[in-house]
């Protein structure tokens, strides 16, 4: 799901739309999921926004 969300916007439009540091300051894969499986709250804020721009 993030992977597909880097794919089609960026980290930087990412960051912008989903303001948190792990996607503004050197984002990754893996510092991002570590991110989200802490704090289920960002992880909600991704998975919308995986579904409404998805799909």
């Amino acid at each position: 799901m993030l992977e597909a969300l880097v794919e089609y916007c960026e980290w930087k439009e990412l960051g912008r739309i989903i303001p948190i540091r792990c996607f503004n300051e050197n984002p990754s894969i893996k510092s991002s999921l570590t991110f989200l499986r802490k704090i289920p709250s960002a992880l909600e804020k991704v998975e919308q926004l995986y579904i409404k721009k998805l799909y």
